[in-house]
């Protein structure tokens, strides 16, 4: 496969624990296979590959997995740590004598907090003499961007929603809308159902919480007023963007769904990942800020959250709703992409040890 980017291929070794959810996982290898279609070798190194057999069943030329604790020979000229989740400490004594170590990176969570703008790209001297650098996604100049493949929004506008449908067994009636739901358990579900009823409405449902919750609310093959359902199987990562794309409204959790959902340029309800301390209500806040939200659509984040009132607040207009989101992807798209500006980042620092 011919890089898609004019720098020296790079090799890299990419440490992933899955917590929870799958999300680390997703992320991990969404970055190892972008970083493999620029003409990199990738070894991912993770402590649980089962995400891997419905995210992706094929895998990808020139990314390898390993179990934890990951391979024993030399490591690469790259070694991240996803979301400081620590290589083994066998593999900091090898990187550590190594003639030139390689580039030490903690890729950080995604947030649109102003302390990621502060915190982008500081090193942090170890007692081993390395010095480990914090990259953090964002959506500013001043953050590493987001995950971006080359050619994805070639194949968004490519895509026919119709068709996609039909290899799932659907077909559109007459007006109806089609909104995605992926979510944690949710008591708000049930507002949320009703709402959907008042029009004609699709709702394609992913595995686990999502199909679970509606199921016991709406038994799969009945209706309620406007609203059917269709349980979907597990997705790959390709195939989970086809979704967002096929939708009318996307419901989404985590991080990267939120990502490949601005990507899509459809409206999209964030669940994000609750914290015991509350510390997500202001990252939520933040991305709403981000986003230039409006009232409505900051209304419904809060109350899809359980962070408002008892009152829900319905659904707002979804053809102005798509274009805010759209204008905000374009201005996403003047950026550079996370894989972009990792690579550059990397090969800087080669640069300075030479």
């Amino acid at each position: 496969m011919r890089p898609l980017s004019p720098s020296p291929a790079l090799n890299w070794d990419l440490y992933c624990r899955v917590i929870d959810n799958f999300g680390d996982a997703g992320v991990c290898w969404r970055l190892a296979a972008d970083l493999a279609a620029r003409g990199d070798r990738v070894r991912l190194v993770i402590d649980d590959v089962a995400p891997l057999a419905f995210m992706a069943p094929q895998g990808t030329p020139g990314v390898t997995v390993f179990p934890w604790p990951g391979p024993q020979d030399a490591p690469g000229d790259v070694v991240v740590e996803a979301f400081g989740c620590d290589p083994p400490p066998e593999r900091l004594a090898a990187m550590a004598a190594k003639r030139q170590p390689p580039v030490w990176i903690n890729l950080e969570y995604l947030s649109a907090e102003s302390y990621v703008e502060r915190s982008h790209g500081l090193p942090s001297p170890q007692a081993s003499g390395l010095t480990k650098w914090f990259f953090y996604p964002g959506f500013t100049e001043r953050t590493g961007g987001l995950l971006r493949e080359p050619l994805l929004l070639a194949r968004r506008a490519a895509f026919d929603r119709s068709a996609w449908l039909a290899r799932q067994g659907l077909l559109l009636r007459p007006g109806e809308r089609v909104v995605s739901l992926f979510c944690y358990g949710n008591p708000r579900l049930p507002a949320l159902l009703e709402t959907l009823a008042d029009e004609p409405t699709l709702l394609l449902l992913t595995p686990g919480f999502a199909q679970a919750q509606v199921h016991a609310l709406l038994p799969p093959g009945s209706e309620r007023g406007g609203l059917r359902s269709h349980a979907l199987p597990w997705l790959d990562q390709p195939g989970y963007d086809r979704l967002l794309w096929a939708s009318d409204l996307n419901f989404v959790r985590g991080e990267d769904s939120l990502v490949r959902a601005l990507w899509a340029g459809a409206p999209c309800v964030w669940q994000i990942y609750p914290q015991d301390d509350g510390a997500h209500a202001v990252k939520l806040q933040a991305m709403l800020e981000t986003l230039q939200a409006s009232p409505a659509v900051t209304a419904l984040w809060w109350a899809w959250n359980g962070l408002s009132g008892s009152t829900w607040p319905g659904l707002p207009p979804l053809a102005p709703w798509a274009g805010a989101v759209q204008a905000f992807r374009q201005r996403l798209l003047a950026r550079s992409d996370l894989s972009t500006q990792l690579r550059a980042f990397v090969h800087e620092r080669l640069a300075l040890k030479c």
